[in-house]
């Protein structure tokens, strides 16, 4: 029995019942079937599942998917139009009809479905179960995070080359007589993913002050002596799966208070790093990191280490488990990132990022690439 089919039971449910377009990680995840379009997946106790298409997709579904699969017509949501109802109400009934009974539906399913459910079967809300099998990756799964790893790393590699290559005039970073911006840099990454076959949004080239918010993406000239933080988390468009990694890096010489944040983000790392295994706390391993900082004079407050230290990784970029506050138990088979960081106003930010595996032998960590601050 799997853990969706114990859910199910559990609840006292026939089915399970999602909706939605390959946007949804979970949609993605238990169909294997891409798709901008909504869908609908039923899987009852002991049956593999049934997925639910328009007429066009049919045939692709039937070879993407390792579900049963129907079209819209031969499950009947064209004859409850002919009956009136709208095209909410004609799925819902649809769905009421395929699932025989009480349904159990993820959080972030549809509240003008369900209340159009509820007219025909109860409706109960489900805790999470997808997204706990999600968090246990395969080793098919782990090869494909690893796949987009190697990727992200040959783009971070082409933004430390551009960086490295540059010369300051004035103190800003010039290359080919132009100034080298944050926009130029985050391009040139986004364009060498492309060839990988995966895409990034919201790419982080920040710098100077700009990097002591973390999740600043940058904008304009970088500077020479100022940290650059530099967080790429892409995606492989046809895999679904993500990578995610950071570097710090200054041209020259940095401030002597970046340098120590620099040293002390990357003591906290491989600290951290050490203590991944299965059966450690997400919880404890963030606050074991929190009292790391503390001993080295930096208390977490407004500033300092004001984020997580890290989190799953897979068909979305955040994902279970949590390694923060109260973070998940950690088993085999998650994948996480590490990435201890410290932000001071006036000062600047530092940011360390691997991702791996937990093993039985603690963190098979997927990130190759070198921790290196002065370029």
């Amino acid at each position: 029995m799997t853990m969706l089919d114990t859910a199910i039971r559990d609840a006292g449910a026939c089915a399970y019942v999602a909706y939605g377009p390959s946007a949804d990680a979970n949609m993605r995840y238990l169909t294997r079937f891409t798709t901008t379009d909504p869908v609908v997946f039923i899987k009852k106790p002991g049956e593999r599942g049934m997925l639910i298409v328009p007429q066009m997709e049919y045939e692709r579904a039937v070879r993407e998917s390792g579900a049963a699969v129907l079209t819209r017509s031969d499950a009947g949501f064209f004859e409850y139009l002919k009956d009136g109802a709208s095209r909410t109400e004609a799925t819902a009934r649809m769905i009421a009809g395929l699932s025989g009974g009480a349904v159990l539906v993820p959080e972030r399913f549809p509240l003008g479905l369900a209340r159009a459910l509820e007219v025909s079967v109860p409706v109960i809300l489900d805790a999470g179960t997808v997204e706990a099998m999600r968090a246990v990756k395969s080793p098919e799964e782990l090869e494909r995070i690893r796949s987009v790893q190697r990727a992200t790393e040959a783009a971070m590699d082409r933004a430390i080359a551009l960086i490295r290559g540059a010369r300051p005039v004035d103190g800003v970073l010039h290359r080919g007589g132009e100034p080298l911006t944050s926009e130029r840099v985050r391009g040139e990454m986004h364009s060498l993913l492309f060839g990988f076959g995966c895409s990034a949004k919201e790419t982080i080239v920040a710098c100077g002050a700009d990097t002591a918010l973390p999740h600043h993406t940058g904008s304009g000239p970088l500077l020479a002596g100022e940290p650059i933080v530099i967080d790429i988390f892409p995606q492989d468009e046809k895999s679904g799966y993500h990578a995610d990694m950071t570097r710090t890096v200054v041209w020259g010489e940095p401030s002597v208070e970046i340098r120590e944040m620099y040293e002390a983000v990357r003591d906290a790392h491989e600290m951290a790093s050490s203590l991944v295994r299965p059966g450690a706390g997400g919880g404890d391993l963030y606050q074991r990191v929190v009292e790391f900082f503390r001993e080295r004079g930096y208390a977490t407050d407004t500033q300092g280490f004001v984020h997580s230290l890290g989190h799953g990784v897979g068909l979305d970029v955040h994902e279970q488990p949590s390694l923060g506050p109260v973070g998940e138990t950690l088993v085999a088979g998650n994948v996480v990132t590490i990435e201890p960081g410290l932000y001071y106003k006036g000062v600047g930010g530092v940011r360390l990022e691997d991702m791996g595996a937990v093993s039985p032998d603690g963190f098979d960590r997927f990130t190759q690439y070198p921790m290196e601050l002065i370029l």
